[in-house]
Protein backbone atom coordinates (compact mmCIF):
# COMPACT_ATOMS: atom_id res chain seq x y z
CA UNK A 1 0.00 0.00 0.00
CA UNK A 2 0.87 3.57 -1.06
CA UNK A 3 2.18 5.98 2.37
CA UNK A 4 -0.14 8.52 2.63
CA UNK A 5 1.41 11.43 3.21
CA UNK A 6 0.93 13.70 6.36
CA UNK A 7 -0.90 17.01 4.71
CA UNK A 8 -2.75 15.01 2.78
CA UNK A 9 -3.67 12.84 6.73
CA UNK A 10 -4.19 16.35 8.30
CA UNK A 11 -6.19 18.18 5.27
CA UNK A 12 -8.64 14.90 5.00
CA UNK A 13 -9.31 15.18 8.74
CA UNK A 14 -9.94 19.13 8.43
CA UNK A 15 -12.23 18.01 5.95
CA UNK A 16 -14.28 15.62 7.98
CA UNK A 17 -14.28 17.56 10.87
CA UNK A 18 -15.74 20.40 9.05
CA UNK A 19 -18.30 18.15 7.33
CA UNK A 20 -19.28 15.86 10.69
CA UNK A 21 -18.53 12.57 9.85
CA UNK A 22 -19.21 9.79 11.66
CA UNK A 23 -16.07 8.00 13.24
CA UNK A 24 -18.28 4.81 13.08
CA UNK A 25 -18.05 4.81 9.65
CA UNK A 26 -14.65 6.05 8.48
CA UNK A 27 -11.40 4.71 10.54
CA UNK A 28 -8.43 7.35 9.72
CA UNK A 29 -4.42 5.19 9.89
CA UNK A 30 -1.98 6.55 10.92
CA UNK A 31 0.99 6.56 8.97
CA UNK A 32 2.77 3.15 7.82
CA UNK A 33 -1.08 1.33 8.73
CA UNK A 34 -3.94 0.15 7.43
CA UNK A 35 -7.50 1.60 7.63
CA UNK A 36 -9.73 -0.96 8.42
CA UNK A 37 -13.80 -0.69 8.84
CA UNK A 38 -15.85 -1.83 12.32
CA UNK A 39 -17.07 -4.96 10.44
CA UNK A 40 -13.28 -6.00 9.45
CA UNK A 41 -13.94 -5.08 5.63
CA UNK A 42 -10.67 -3.66 3.61
CA UNK A 43 -10.84 -0.03 2.77
CA UNK A 44 -9.17 1.00 -0.36
CA UNK A 45 -6.31 3.04 -0.09
CA UNK A 46 -6.82 6.92 -0.36
CA UNK A 47 -5.45 8.56 -3.64
CA UNK A 48 -5.37 12.05 -3.86
CA UNK A 49 -8.51 11.59 -6.14
CA UNK A 50 -11.03 13.68 -4.21
CA UNK A 51 -14.08 11.89 -3.42
CA UNK A 52 -17.30 13.09 -2.19
CA UNK A 53 -17.97 12.21 1.46
CA UNK A 54 -21.48 11.39 2.77
CA UNK A 55 -22.24 13.73 5.38
CA UNK A 56 -24.30 12.79 9.02
CA UNK A 57 -27.16 15.34 9.19
CA UNK A 58 -27.61 15.38 13.17
CA UNK A 59 -31.21 14.36 14.37
CA UNK A 60 -32.84 17.36 16.88
CA UNK A 61 -34.93 14.82 19.56
CA UNK A 62 -38.03 15.22 20.32
CA UNK A 63 -39.80 15.40 23.71
CA UNK A 64 -43.54 15.01 24.82
CA UNK A 65 -45.31 18.49 25.93
CA UNK A 66 -44.96 18.79 29.65
CA UNK A 67 -48.40 17.79 31.23
CA UNK A 68 -50.53 21.11 32.03
CA UNK A 69 -51.26 20.99 35.40
CA UNK A 70 -54.79 21.25 36.44
CA UNK A 71 -56.43 22.76 39.73
CA UNK A 72 -58.24 20.37 42.02
CA UNK A 73 -61.65 21.20 42.24
CA UNK A 74 -63.95 20.97 45.60
CA UNK A 75 -65.98 17.59 46.01
CA UNK A 76 -68.27 19.84 48.64
CA UNK A 77 -70.22 22.61 47.70
CA UNK A 78 -68.71 26.39 48.40
CA UNK A 79 -70.65 29.49 48.02
CA UNK A 80 -69.50 32.39 47.84
CA UNK A 81 -70.26 35.75 47.06
CA UNK A 82 -68.46 36.96 43.50
CA UNK A 83 -70.10 40.36 43.51
CA UNK A 84 -72.62 42.93 45.24
CA UNK A 85 -73.82 46.62 44.49
CA UNK A 86 -76.18 49.15 46.04
CA UNK A 87 -77.09 51.01 43.20
CA UNK A 88 -74.91 54.08 43.61
CA UNK A 89 -71.80 54.23 44.33
CA UNK A 90 -72.81 55.61 48.15
CA UNK A 91 -75.76 55.52 50.73
CA UNK A 92 -77.40 58.48 52.04
CA UNK A 93 -77.95 58.14 55.99
CA UNK A 94 -81.25 57.66 56.11
CA UNK A 95 -82.85 56.58 52.72
CA UNK A 96 -83.73 52.80 51.69
CA UNK A 97 -81.89 50.81 49.14
CA UNK A 98 -81.45 47.66 47.89
CA UNK A 99 -78.13 45.18 48.37
CA UNK A 100 -77.72 43.54 45.66
CA UNK A 101 -75.53 40.21 46.17
CA UNK A 102 -74.15 37.60 43.32
CA UNK A 103 -73.60 34.47 44.83
CA UNK A 104 -71.77 31.69 43.29
CA UNK A 105 -71.43 27.88 44.08
CA UNK A 106 -67.72 27.39 43.27
CA UNK A 107 -67.52 24.05 44.79
CA UNK A 108 -67.68 20.44 43.32
CA UNK A 109 -71.40 19.43 43.80
CA UNK A 110 -75.00 20.68 43.98
CA UNK A 111 -75.44 23.46 47.33
CA UNK A 112 -79.01 23.05 48.44
CA UNK A 113 -81.23 25.24 51.10
CA UNK A 114 -79.15 28.03 50.95
CA UNK A 115 -80.54 30.56 53.30
CA UNK A 116 -78.98 33.99 53.30
CA UNK A 117 -79.79 36.27 56.55
CA UNK A 118 -78.69 39.73 56.83
CA UNK A 119 -77.46 41.24 60.31
CA UNK A 120 -76.66 45.32 61.04
CA UNK A 121 -77.12 47.75 63.59
CA UNK A 122 -77.05 50.18 60.92
CA UNK A 123 -78.78 49.05 58.31
CA UNK A 124 -82.16 47.77 59.07
CA UNK A 125 -84.20 45.25 56.93
CA UNK A 126 -87.14 45.54 55.10
CA UNK A 127 -89.62 43.58 53.73
CA UNK A 128 -88.23 40.16 54.76
CA UNK A 129 -87.44 40.63 57.82
CA UNK A 130 -83.08 40.00 57.03
CA UNK A 131 -83.67 36.70 55.49
CA UNK A 132 -83.55 35.14 51.80
CA UNK A 133 -83.53 31.35 50.51
CA UNK A 134 -82.47 29.93 47.66
CA UNK A 135 -83.75 26.00 47.55
CA UNK A 136 -80.45 24.50 45.31
CA UNK A 137 -77.50 25.99 43.47
CA UNK A 138 -75.95 23.66 41.24
CA UNK A 139 -71.79 23.38 41.25
CA UNK A 140 -70.37 26.29 38.94
CA UNK A 141 -73.93 28.38 38.75
CA UNK A 142 -74.90 32.27 39.85
CA UNK A 143 -77.98 33.98 41.22
CA UNK A 144 -78.91 36.93 42.79
CA UNK A 145 -80.16 38.01 45.85
CA UNK A 146 -81.81 40.96 46.89
CA UNK A 147 -82.33 42.51 49.82
CA UNK A 148 -84.16 46.36 50.65
CA UNK A 149 -82.48 48.30 53.69
CA UNK A 150 -82.99 51.56 55.43
CA UNK A 151 -79.72 53.16 56.66
CA UNK A 152 -79.85 55.00 59.69
CA UNK A 153 -79.86 58.57 60.25
CA UNK A 154 -77.47 58.61 63.07
CA UNK A 155 -74.55 57.65 60.23
CA UNK A 156 -74.07 61.07 59.36
CA UNK A 157 -70.62 61.77 59.46
CA UNK A 158 -69.33 58.42 59.06
CA UNK A 159 -67.50 56.90 55.67
CA UNK A 160 -68.83 53.51 55.83
CA UNK A 161 -71.34 51.08 57.39
CA UNK A 162 -70.82 47.31 57.47
CA UNK A 163 -73.59 44.70 56.97
CA UNK A 164 -72.79 40.89 57.79
CA UNK A 165 -74.51 38.17 55.25
CA UNK A 166 -74.87 34.61 57.26
CA UNK A 167 -75.05 31.48 54.58
CA UNK A 168 -76.19 28.48 55.71
CA UNK A 169 -76.42 25.11 53.11
CA UNK A 170 -76.27 21.93 52.81
CA UNK A 171 -74.74 19.00 50.25
CA UNK A 172 -76.56 16.26 48.81
CA UNK A 173 -76.02 13.83 51.94
CA UNK A 174 -77.46 16.74 54.60
CA UNK A 175 -74.49 17.87 55.52
CA UNK A 176 -74.22 21.58 56.90
CA UNK A 177 -72.07 24.90 55.92
CA UNK A 178 -71.80 28.04 57.29
CA UNK A 179 -70.05 30.97 55.21
CA UNK A 180 -69.97 34.71 56.84
CA UNK A 181 -68.81 37.61 54.83
CA UNK A 182 -69.07 41.48 55.60
CA UNK A 183 -69.92 43.54 53.19
CA UNK A 184 -69.03 47.90 53.43
CA UNK A 185 -71.77 50.04 52.32
CA UNK A 186 -70.09 53.49 51.60
CA UNK A 187 -72.21 56.37 53.12
CA UNK A 188 -72.79 59.67 51.47
CA UNK A 189 -70.84 62.69 53.36
CA UNK A 190 -72.52 65.97 54.21
CA UNK A 191 -71.65 69.28 52.08
CA UNK A 192 -70.00 72.09 54.47
CA UNK A 193 -69.70 75.33 52.55
CA UNK A 194 -66.83 78.17 53.52
CA UNK A 195 -67.53 79.93 56.11
CA UNK A 196 -68.41 83.49 54.44
CA UNK A 197 -71.07 81.15 52.03
CA UNK A 198 -74.11 80.48 52.63
CA UNK A 199 -74.81 76.64 53.02
CA UNK A 200 -77.06 75.06 50.56
CA UNK A 201 -78.68 71.85 51.39
CA UNK A 202 -78.03 68.70 48.75
CA UNK A 203 -81.35 67.36 49.68
CA UNK A 204 -84.90 68.69 50.59
CA UNK A 205 -85.90 68.78 54.26
CA UNK A 206 -88.36 66.41 55.49
CA UNK A 207 -89.60 64.03 58.74
CA UNK A 208 -88.11 60.75 59.19
CA UNK A 209 -90.61 58.82 61.11
CA UNK A 210 -89.15 54.93 62.74
CA UNK A 211 -89.85 53.12 65.70
CA UNK A 212 -87.66 53.64 68.73
CA UNK A 213 -89.11 51.07 70.53
CA UNK A 214 -92.50 48.93 71.40
CA UNK A 215 -93.51 46.20 74.22
CA UNK A 216 -96.96 44.62 74.94
CA UNK A 217 -98.02 43.87 78.61
CA UNK A 218 -98.72 40.42 78.09
CA UNK A 219 -95.95 37.60 78.41
CA UNK A 220 -95.66 35.38 77.00
CA UNK A 221 -98.36 36.14 73.84
CA UNK A 222 -100.04 32.66 73.14
CA UNK A 223 -102.91 31.88 70.85
CA UNK A 224 -105.96 33.59 71.83
CA UNK A 225 -103.89 36.18 73.66
CA UNK A 226 -105.48 39.54 73.93
CA UNK A 227 -102.99 42.65 74.85
CA UNK A 228 -102.15 46.07 74.36
CA UNK A 229 -99.22 46.62 71.88
CA UNK A 230 -97.42 50.05 72.82
CA UNK A 231 -95.45 51.98 70.28
CA UNK A 232 -92.51 54.73 70.75
CA UNK A 233 -92.67 56.65 67.06
CA UNK A 234 -89.81 59.13 66.77
CA UNK A 235 -88.91 61.57 64.16
CA UNK A 236 -85.63 61.45 62.95
CA UNK A 237 -85.81 64.37 60.26
CA UNK A 238 -85.31 67.93 60.42
CA UNK A 239 -88.68 69.10 60.34
CA UNK A 240 -92.46 68.13 61.75
CA UNK A 241 -94.34 65.56 60.34
CA UNK A 242 -97.96 66.41 60.07
CA UNK A 243 -101.27 64.60 59.99
CA UNK A 244 -99.16 61.57 61.06
CA UNK A 245 -101.17 58.16 60.89
CA UNK A 246 -99.54 55.29 62.20
CA UNK A 247 -101.49 52.00 60.02
CA UNK A 248 -100.75 48.73 61.48
CA UNK A 249 -100.62 46.03 59.36
CA UNK A 250 -98.94 48.25 56.68
CA UNK A 251 -100.22 47.74 53.01
CA UNK A 252 -99.96 51.59 52.35
CA UNK A 253 -98.78 53.01 48.89
CA UNK A 254 -98.10 56.51 48.72
CA UNK A 255 -99.24 56.76 45.00
CA UNK A 256 -102.04 55.16 42.85
CA UNK A 257 -101.06 52.64 40.16
CA UNK A 258 -100.27 55.10 37.76
CA UNK A 259 -97.64 56.46 39.95
CA UNK A 260 -99.96 59.73 40.85
CA UNK A 261 -99.46 61.06 44.87
CA UNK A 262 -103.31 60.64 46.21
CA UNK A 263 -104.90 62.44 49.04
CA UNK A 264 -106.66 59.68 50.47
CA UNK A 265 -105.64 56.90 52.73
CA UNK A 266 -106.48 53.41 52.63
CA UNK A 267 -106.05 50.68 55.19
CA UNK A 268 -108.13 47.95 54.05
CA UNK A 269 -105.08 45.57 52.58
CA UNK A 270 -102.99 45.56 55.73
CA UNK A 271 -101.58 41.73 56.72
CA UNK A 272 -103.97 40.67 60.04
CA UNK A 273 -103.71 37.15 59.48
CA UNK A 274 -102.14 36.58 62.63
CA UNK A 275 -102.43 39.84 64.95
CA UNK A 276 -105.95 41.58 65.00
CA UNK A 277 -106.55 45.05 66.32
CA UNK A 278 -109.57 45.25 68.87
CA UNK A 279 -111.57 48.12 69.76
CA UNK A 280 -110.99 50.10 66.82
CA UNK A 281 -109.49 49.91 63.82
CA UNK A 282 -105.89 49.26 62.11
CA UNK A 283 -105.86 53.22 61.61
CA UNK A 284 -104.34 55.32 64.25
CA UNK A 285 -104.15 58.66 64.02
CA UNK A 286 -101.36 60.83 66.17
CA UNK A 287 -101.36 64.26 64.53
CA UNK A 288 -98.32 65.85 64.80
CA UNK A 289 -94.79 64.21 65.28
CA UNK A 290 -92.37 67.09 66.22
CA UNK A 291 -88.42 66.57 65.20
CA UNK A 292 -86.31 65.10 67.56
CA UNK A 293 -89.30 64.35 69.86
CA UNK A 294 -90.68 60.79 70.63
CA UNK A 295 -94.22 60.18 70.78
CA UNK A 296 -96.24 57.21 72.22
CA UNK A 297 -99.21 54.91 70.24
CA UNK A 298 -100.86 52.22 71.67
CA UNK A 299 -103.37 49.93 70.27
CA UNK A 300 -105.09 46.61 71.73
CA UNK A 301 -104.17 43.42 69.20
CA UNK A 302 -105.29 39.91 69.53
CA UNK A 303 -103.54 36.88 68.26
CA UNK A 304 -105.19 34.77 66.37
CA UNK A 305 -106.54 30.98 68.26
CA UNK A 306 -105.01 29.28 65.12
CA UNK A 307 -101.63 30.78 65.23
CA UNK A 308 -98.51 28.51 65.65
CA UNK A 309 -95.45 29.31 67.67
CA UNK A 310 -93.16 31.44 66.18
CA UNK A 311 -91.47 34.98 65.05
CA UNK A 312 -94.00 37.15 63.29
CA UNK A 313 -92.85 40.07 61.55
CA UNK A 314 -95.44 42.94 61.89
CA UNK A 315 -95.87 45.89 59.55
CA UNK A 316 -96.24 49.32 60.74
CA UNK A 317 -96.89 51.93 58.31
CA UNK A 318 -96.32 55.94 59.28
CA UNK A 319 -98.59 58.34 56.79
CA UNK A 320 -98.13 62.10 56.81
CA UNK A 321 -98.01 65.30 54.99
CA UNK A 322 -94.84 67.09 54.28
CA UNK A 323 -94.20 71.35 53.87
CA UNK A 324 -95.59 70.64 50.12
CA UNK A 325 -98.75 68.81 51.03
CA UNK A 326 -97.25 65.50 49.58
CA UNK A 327 -98.24 62.49 51.35
CA UNK A 328 -95.48 60.09 52.54
CA UNK A 329 -94.99 56.46 54.07
CA UNK A 330 -92.49 55.12 55.93
CA UNK A 331 -92.87 51.42 56.59
CA UNK A 332 -91.29 50.10 59.34
CA UNK A 333 -91.19 46.50 60.42
CA UNK A 334 -90.96 44.87 64.32
CA UNK A 335 -91.18 41.12 65.37
CA UNK A 336 -93.83 39.85 67.67
CA UNK A 337 -93.02 36.04 69.47
CA UNK A 338 -95.90 33.45 69.82
CA UNK A 339 -95.68 30.97 72.34
CA UNK A 340 -97.50 27.55 72.83
CA UNK A 341 -97.42 26.89 76.47
CA UNK A 342 -98.59 23.62 78.06
CA UNK A 343 -101.92 24.62 80.09
CA UNK A 344 -101.81 21.98 82.75
CA UNK A 345 -103.35 22.03 86.49
CA UNK A 346 -101.63 20.39 89.96
CA UNK A 347 -103.37 19.79 92.66
CA UNK A 348 -104.58 16.76 95.03
CA UNK A 349 -106.40 13.90 93.62
CA UNK A 350 -107.71 13.15 97.12
CA UNK A 351 -108.13 15.08 100.06
CA UNK A 352 -105.10 14.48 102.22
CA UNK A 353 -107.17 15.62 104.94
CA UNK A 354 -105.08 16.58 108.63
CA UNK A 355 -101.39 15.84 109.03
CA UNK A 356 -99.69 15.50 112.17
CA UNK A 357 -96.70 17.37 113.59
CA UNK A 358 -93.91 14.68 113.43
CA UNK A 359 -95.84 11.91 111.76
CA UNK A 360 -95.57 10.65 108.31
CA UNK A 361 -97.92 11.53 105.69
CA UNK A 362 -99.17 10.93 102.51
CA UNK A 363 -99.35 13.90 99.45
CA UNK A 364 -101.58 12.48 97.28
CA UNK A 365 -100.56 15.11 94.18
CA UNK A 366 -102.07 14.90 90.39
CA UNK A 367 -101.05 16.86 86.52
CA UNK A 368 -103.35 17.19 84.85
CA UNK A 369 -103.41 18.34 80.84
CA UNK A 370 -105.94 21.02 80.01
CA UNK A 371 -104.30 21.84 77.00
CA UNK A 372 -105.64 20.95 73.66
CA UNK A 373 -102.26 19.57 72.08
CA UNK A 374 -99.87 17.03 73.74
CA UNK A 375 -97.49 18.43 76.60
CA UNK A 376 -93.71 17.40 76.95
CA UNK A 377 -92.92 18.21 80.63
CA UNK A 378 -90.04 17.43 82.95
CA UNK A 379 -89.33 16.81 86.52
CA UNK A 380 -91.85 17.51 88.89
CA UNK A 381 -90.16 18.32 92.23
CA UNK A 382 -92.20 18.78 95.63
CA UNK A 383 -90.51 20.70 98.38
CA UNK A 384 -91.55 22.50 101.97
CA UNK A 385 -89.93 24.69 104.34
CA UNK A 386 -91.67 23.03 107.04
CA UNK A 387 -91.49 19.57 106.26
CA UNK A 388 -89.37 16.77 105.62
CA UNK A 389 -90.89 15.58 102.16
CA UNK A 390 -89.55 12.31 100.74
CA UNK A 391 -90.25 11.12 97.43
CA UNK A 392 -90.77 13.58 96.27
CA UNK A 393 -89.06 13.95 92.31
CA UNK A 394 -90.54 12.42 89.22
CA UNK A 395 -90.08 12.57 85.69
CA UNK A 396 -93.64 13.36 83.95
CA UNK A 397 -92.85 12.62 80.24
CA UNK A 398 -95.48 13.32 77.62
CA UNK A 399 -99.50 13.95 78.33
CA UNK A 400 -102.02 13.63 76.10
CA UNK A 401 -105.14 16.33 75.38
CA UNK A 402 -106.78 15.37 78.98
CA UNK A 403 -104.41 12.79 80.20
CA UNK A 404 -102.61 12.88 83.72
CA UNK A 405 -99.99 12.23 86.05
CA UNK A 406 -100.13 11.11 90.07
CA UNK A 407 -97.21 11.05 92.25
CA UNK A 408 -97.54 9.86 96.28
CA UNK A 409 -95.15 12.07 97.98
CA UNK A 410 -94.99 11.49 101.84
CA UNK A 411 -94.19 14.59 104.06
CA UNK A 412 -93.38 14.68 107.85
CA UNK A 413 -94.40 17.97 109.24
CA UNK A 414 -92.00 19.86 111.75
CA UNK A 415 -94.74 21.91 113.63
CA UNK A 416 -98.57 22.31 114.01
CA UNK A 417 -100.17 24.82 111.90
CA UNK A 418 -100.89 26.02 108.22
CA UNK A 419 -97.94 24.31 105.72
CA UNK A 420 -97.37 25.26 101.90
CA UNK A 421 -96.22 22.91 99.70
CA UNK A 422 -94.38 24.19 96.90
CA UNK A 423 -94.80 22.13 93.27
CA UNK A 424 -92.37 22.84 90.23
CA UNK A 425 -92.84 21.24 86.77
CA UNK A 426 -89.68 21.83 84.37
CA UNK A 427 -90.12 21.74 80.65
CA UNK A 428 -88.92 24.27 77.30
CA UNK A 429 -90.90 26.54 75.43
CA UNK A 430 -91.17 26.23 71.73
CA UNK A 431 -88.04 28.45 71.64
CA UNK A 432 -85.85 26.50 73.32
CA UNK A 433 -85.73 28.25 76.32
CA UNK A 434 -86.09 26.08 79.99
CA UNK A 435 -89.53 27.49 81.66
CA UNK A 436 -91.46 26.17 84.89
CA UNK A 437 -95.23 26.03 85.85
CA UNK A 438 -95.34 26.33 89.64
CA UNK A 439 -98.33 25.95 91.96
CA UNK A 440 -98.33 25.89 95.98
CA UNK A 441 -100.80 23.97 97.75
CA UNK A 442 -101.77 24.32 101.57
CA UNK A 443 -102.45 21.82 103.93
CA UNK A 444 -103.45 22.12 108.12
CA UNK A 445 -100.68 20.39 110.81
CA UNK A 446 -102.21 19.84 113.76
CA UNK A 447 -100.14 18.65 117.39
CA UNK A 448 -99.54 15.72 117.99
CA UNK A 449 -101.75 14.06 120.29
CA UNK A 450 -100.12 13.60 124.49
CA UNK A 451 -101.37 9.78 126.08
CA UNK A 452 -101.73 9.94 129.46
CA UNK A 453 -100.11 6.78 131.62
CA UNK A 454 -102.84 4.94 132.79
CA UNK A 455 -101.64 2.16 135.74
CA UNK A 456 -101.66 -1.26 134.68
CA UNK A 457 -102.16 -1.20 130.71
CA UNK A 458 -98.89 -2.79 130.34
CA UNK A 459 -97.14 0.07 132.50
CA UNK A 460 -94.16 -1.13 135.12
CA UNK A 461 -95.60 0.12 138.38
CA UNK A 462 -92.25 0.60 140.74
CA UNK A 463 -92.00 -2.36 143.51
CA UNK A 464 -92.41 -0.71 147.07
CA UNK A 465 -90.77 -2.78 149.33
CA UNK A 466 -92.65 -3.47 152.57
CA UNK A 467 -90.88 -3.96 156.27
CA UNK A 468 -90.52 -7.19 157.62
CA UNK A 469 -93.05 -8.51 160.27
CA UNK A 470 -91.68 -10.12 163.08
CA UNK A 471 -93.81 -13.88 162.44
CA UNK A 472 -92.02 -13.38 158.62
CA UNK A 473 -88.36 -13.58 160.67
CA UNK A 474 -89.30 -16.17 162.80
CA UNK A 475 -90.30 -18.50 159.50
CA UNK A 476 -87.38 -17.56 158.26
CA UNK A 477 -85.11 -18.47 161.03
CA UNK A 478 -87.18 -22.48 161.16
CA UNK A 479 -86.96 -22.26 157.39
CA UNK A 480 -83.11 -22.18 157.95
CA UNK A 481 -82.73 -24.80 160.54
CA UNK A 482 -84.52 -27.22 158.79
CA UNK A 483 -82.21 -26.42 155.38
CA UNK A 484 -85.34 -25.10 153.39
CA UNK A 485 -83.37 -21.35 153.09
CA UNK A 486 -83.79 -18.65 155.37
CA UNK A 487 -83.75 -15.63 152.47
CA UNK A 488 -86.38 -13.32 151.88
CA UNK A 489 -88.50 -14.34 149.76
CA UNK A 490 -88.72 -12.25 146.16
CA UNK A 491 -91.23 -10.44 144.50
CA UNK A 492 -93.94 -11.70 142.53
CA UNK A 493 -94.09 -11.38 138.99
CA UNK A 494 -96.75 -9.21 138.87
CA UNK A 495 -94.28 -6.62 140.56
CA UNK A 496 -96.25 -6.19 143.80
CA UNK A 497 -94.70 -7.42 147.55
CA UNK A 498 -96.44 -10.38 149.33
CA UNK A 499 -99.17 -9.28 151.42
CA UNK A 500 -99.76 -11.94 154.20
CA UNK A 501 -103.42 -11.93 155.75
CA UNK A 502 -106.47 -10.07 154.11
CA UNK A 503 -106.27 -6.26 153.34
CA UNK A 504 -109.71 -4.46 153.11
CA UNK A 505 -110.62 -4.62 149.89
CA UNK A 506 -110.64 -0.99 148.59
CA UNK A 507 -106.63 -1.67 149.06
CA UNK A 508 -106.08 -4.38 146.68
CA UNK A 509 -105.01 -3.50 142.80
CA UNK A 510 -107.43 -5.57 140.92
CA UNK A 511 -105.21 -5.97 137.39
CA UNK A 512 -107.91 -6.98 134.41
CA UNK A 513 -107.16 -10.19 132.65
CA UNK A 514 -106.43 -10.10 129.49
CA UNK A 515 -108.56 -12.52 126.93
CA UNK A 516 -106.38 -15.59 125.76
CA UNK A 517 -104.64 -16.44 128.35
CA UNK A 518 -105.08 -18.70 130.79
Amino acid sequence: MKKISKSFLVLLMIFMLILGSNPGQVVVAQEGTETTTPTGTETPTPTNTPTNTPTNTPITPTYPPAPTAIAPSFSRPLVVINAYSYGDDAVTPGSDFTLKLRVKNNGGSEAYNLVATFESTEFLPLESGGVRSVSSLGSGSATDISQPLRSSSTLWGTVSGVVVVNMTYTDSQGTAYTEKFTITINLRQPNYSAAAATATPTTRPRAQLVVGGYEVDVDPLQPGSIFNLKVKVRNLGSVDAQSVTMVLGGGVSSTDGSGTPTSGLSGGSPELTTFAPIGSSNLIYLDKVMAGEPKDAEAQLIVNVSAIPGAYPFKISFVYSDANGNRVVDDQVITLLVYSLPKVEIGFYLDPGILIAGQMSTLPIQITNLGKTTAILGNLRVTSDGADITNNVALVGPLEQGGYFTLDAMAMPYMEGPLDISLVVSYTDDFNQPRVVEQILSVQVEPMPVFEEIPGEGIDIPVVEQPETLTQKIIRFFKGLFGLGSGKPSSPENGLPEIEGELPQEEIPVKPMPSGKG
